[in-house]
């Protein structure tokens, strides 16, 4: 990145175009959500490291998954919720492209996760008699650092793109955080190659993992409808219910954000939707995956009886 192109600074990053009463009303709202996001991630993370009954693959994936949850909202989250009382606070260019970078491992690393733990899904329904041959610790680190690894490095392809691009002005991001679409918007030069390969990194890290959890749920359906028993198939589907829902709210807003195309898009529309990655995700991942589950209430309960004093 050459000093004497990039003339900028600092950025202002605009928010949301709200009244002052409605910014403050949020301001609580999403507070609120982001302690409940730390809190329930936290619990998730606590519960299974403390709880040996929850020392399986697919807890170990969860505790990965939630740790790319609070990590996600916490990349974000606090500096929307400065700019809400006080608009159009700077951020250090250094800190706009760290945020850019750190959004994308995030929310890639997330996307490569889930399809890791339909692979899960799908071993322990498909083959479980191999289960714990296939699924050893030491293919679950593999898969976790793999993910994590890859994550990193396809968003290092989009942001070894952007930092050589020279910034001269304007410095408003019209974002709540450094989007990397919206930061592209404010180079000095021609931007078209960076926006076709954010796209193509982003089309590679959601329709290639989406793709196999397709394939993998294909077989999930076709082996329980082949269990006889009524109370087997459902126990097998109820497995993968919640799992189902955190892909489908995970997937369907980002490809809606980076994969369709983006002409004609309300310039709000691109602002609210990210919302559902950094806010809402992260806060539904523990109650729609975990929290209803048996094994995890379990545990809650066990470790609640535990501290209480006798």
């Amino acid at each position: 990145m050459g000093g004497n192109q990039t003339s900028v600074t600092e950025f202002f990053l605009l928010g949301f175009p709200l009244s002052p009463r409605m910014k403050v009303i949020l301001f609580g709202l999403f507070s609120l959500l982001f302690a409940f996001t730390l809190i329930g991630n936290g619990i998730i993370l606590g519960l299974i490291s403390l709880d040996s009954k929850l020392h399986t693959p697919m807890y170990f994936f969860l505790s990965h998954l939630a740790t790319v949850d609070i990590a996600y909202a916490c990349s974000t989250v606090p500096q929307m919720l400065v700019n809400l009382l006080s608009p159009a606070q700077p951020i250090s260019f250094a800190g706009c492209m760290t945020q850019t970078f750190l959004f994308l491992i995030f929310a890639l690393t997330e996307c490569l996760l889930l399809m890791v733990m339909s692979y899960d899904r799908y071993v322990a329904i498909c083959l479980p008699l191999r289960y714990s041959t296939i699924m050893s610790w030491r293919v679950c680190i593999t898969l976790a650092m793999a993910s994590w690894t890859l994550g990193v490095l396809m968003a290092l392809i989009d942001m070894v793109l952007l930092l050589p691009l020279p910034f001269c002005g304007p410095q408003k991001v019209s974002h709540f955080f450094c989007e990397i679409l919206a930061v592209l918007k404010l180079a000095c030069a021609d931007t078209h190659f960076n926006e076709v390969v954010v796209v193509a990194v982003a089309t590679l890290g959601l329709v290639g993992p989406v793709s196999a959890i397709v394939v993998s749920y294909g077989h999930i359906v076709w082996a329980a409808l082949k269990i006889q028993s009524a109370e087997g198939r459902r126990k097998a589907f109820s497995t993968c219910s919640s799992h189902l829902c955190v892909v489908g709210l995970f997937y369907g807003t980002a490809i809606i954000i980076y994969v369709r195309p983006q002409h004609g898009d309300p310039e709000d529309q691109k602002k609210y939707l990210p919302l559902f990655h950094s806010l809402f995700n992260p806060m539904l991942n523990p109650l729609i995956y975990s929290l209803r589950n048996r094994e995890v209430k379990a545990a809650l309960r066990r470790r609640l009886e535990k501290e209480r004093p006798l």
